[in-house]
């Protein structure tokens, strides 16, 4: 049963802002070798850890946890295509086991998977439906957030049925590290935002075009230094702190972490580590491991705290 786990930050801002031309050089090539290895290890199934930012999850109906059993992309940022390869039997029965261990979690004929998703699926693996995927969401946007121990729990409960299986298996955790964009919360916005937030999936091409445009507009304010009084600069020094908590395993810490404290330290998409969370509780639940730090900058233009994490149990 062999598994092996890669975590890695999105960002939809690669697109349509660059840094400095070394800088964004050396990203890209660490993408690029991630995905070379996970191409020379050819997985029979990817288990997606990953957070949602209002596209395909709304407050009509917000799960802490959803796993896809039919999954398509959610077409933002025009980051992927179509349908996911999700194995529609065996996410049932990954549903199943976990709410065996008393892990309640919610799933969906049709999920729709953003960029959240399909970036790193896209950057990764070459696209979307490349190898079979069973998408695990998991809320970092909409409050009230589940609390990171219960993130530490999923995965725990995922670990264990993937510990189960004979298949070639990698895990993959999508989310921050530090970063804050402008993302609005109920009771705090307009009528017509919160009714957005309620009920905005499918919008027309003309409405997502305009979030996307001023979405890039207040980072490209943000590389330029402006526009910090409503956002939170990047955290290089919490960022390094989560990775060596992440090699050393330290999921005590993991379970204590509050929201406030992650906001304050990592700003409002830093609460997408529960992602990374429950996908190295899910190795963890395999057995010890050990991981490696494969890349990490601090990119402003991206409005993201990069970095690339890569492990595997000890007996592998």
């Amino acid at each position: 049963m062999p598994v092996e786990l890669i975590c890695v930050s999105h960002t939809p801002m690669m697109d349509f802002i660059h840094p400095p031309a070394e800088v964004e050089a050396a990203a890209r090539e660490h993408f690029a070798a991630l995905s070379r290895e996970v191409a020379a290890y050819a997985p029979d199934l990817i288990v997606l850890f990953a957070p949602d930012h209002f596209n395909g999850f709304f407050y009509d109906l917000m799960p802490p946890f959803c796993v896809g059993v039919r999954a398509a992309c959610a077409g933002d940022w025009d980051i992927g295509h179509g349908l996911l390869n999700v194995p529609e039997q065996l996410a049932l029965d990954l549903v199943k086991a976990v709410q065996a261990q008393d892990v309640d979690v919610a799933y969906s004929y049709r999920m729709q998977a953003d960029h959240g998703f399909t970036q790193p699926l896209e950057l990764l693996t070459g696209g979307v439906a490349r190898y079979p995927v069973i998408p695990i969401f998991i809320n970092g946007a909409a409050r009230p957030l589940p609390p990171c121990r219960r993130a530490v729990a999923l995965g725990n409960a995922v670990g264990k049925f993937i510990a189960g299986r004979q298949e070639r298996i990698l895990i993959l955790g999508s989310g921050g590290l530090s970063h804050d964009p402008p993302t609005p919360q109920m009771g705090a916005v307009s009528p017509e935002v919160e009714e957005f937030l309620i009920a905005g999936r499918n919008p027309t091409p003309e409405a997502r075009q305009t979030r996307q445009n001023r979405v890039v507009e207040n980072g490209r304010k943000l590389a330029r230094g402006e526009g910090r009084g409503q956002t939170l600069p990047l955290n290089a020094v919490w960022d390094e702190g989560l990775l060596e908590s992440f090699l050393a395993g330290d999921f005590d810490r993991f379970s204590a972490m509050t929201d406030d404290e992650i906001a304050v330290m990592g700003g409002r998409g830093g609460q997408e580590i529960r992602a990374w969370i429950a996908a190295f509780a899910a190795l963890r639940a395999i057995g010890p491991y050990e991981g490696q730090r494969r890349y990490y900058h601090a990119i402003d233009e991206w409005l993201a705290g990069m970095a690339m994490v890569s492990a595997k149990p000890v007996c592998a």
